[in-house]
């Protein structure tokens, strides 16, 4: 778990958090190589949207920073913008 200190209170890291663990920004819009690899690695999380007291989770703020309004939301967009492998990437791989 980051420290508090690092933490920012929309979701995410703040400035400092960014400054000590090497981190850029998130990137809200827009098909960006960074953007999409968030949406596929964050799209297959299964995390609560909501706490117990009904107040929208870590994850659902950091989602919401990167501009997906759900897990599937940002499945789908990863799902539609991501490259599709070589026909010789996928046979290395079979």
């Amino acid at each position: 778990m980051v420290a508090k200190k690092y933490q920012s209170e929309s979701g995410g890291l703040n400035d400092a958090g960014r400054k000590k663990f090497g981190v850029k920004a998130p990137i809200s819009s827009g098909t960006n190589p960074r953007r999409i690899s968030y949406a596929a690695r964050f799209g297959g999380m299964d995390a609560p949207m909501k706490d117990d007291k009904g107040r929208p989770t870590r994850y659902a703020k950091t989602l919401k920073k990167w501009g997906f309004g759900s897990a599937e939301a940002a499945r789908n967009f990863a799902n539609k913008h991501k490259k599709k492998k070589s026909k010789i990437a996928q046979t290395m791989t079979a």
